[in-house]
């Protein structure tokens, strides 16, 4: 069973969802940059037909972009407990389900937006986001009594 929310419930988690987000993405920018270091060194060992390496070094970088992925592991499985769906890290899209009337739909949110004032069908995504209205506000938050 899919757990649902009301707009109020999804609206009150954003601070942390927020939070959550950020340390996923930065954890992800700099997996990407050990990596890229780690994928010149080789370039350069190939191109140079063997070199003189620091393991330490690399095994520290080894361990860093182990320890960066880990962090976005954790963050995006902690988002996923709390019942929200990510859908893209880098622009911080996140899809609460949401029980309109006798079906689940998603109320759509982007980081950087200040409130959920969006929603669409499972099957339409993100193209096909509509404005929250009336329904999504009643007290209860749409779900049966």
């Amino acid at each position: 069973m899919m757990k649902t929310f009301t707009l109020d419930e999804a609206q009150s988690l954003l601070p942390v969802l927020e939070s959550l987000l950020k340390r996923a993405r930065e954890g992800k920018l700099e997996a990407e940059r050990v990596d890229g270091e780690l994928s010149d060194l080789g370039r350069r060992i190939f191109m140079s037909g063997g070199m003189k390496v620091d393991i330490t070094t690399v095994a520290r970088q080894r361990a860093a972009l182990e320890g960066h992925m880990q962090r976005v592991r954790e963050s995006l499985t902690e988002i996923d407990s709390i019942g929200v769906q990510v859908k893209d890290i880098e622009t911080g899209l996140l899809d609460f389900p949401f029980r309109l009337d006798d079906q689940v739909v998603l109320l759509c949110w982007r980081s950087g937006e200040s409130a959920i004032e969006h929603w669409h069908t499972l099957e339409s995504g993100f193209q096909g986001r509509k404005p929250v209205d009336e329904r999504f506000k009643r007290k209860g938050g749409g779900r049966p009594n």
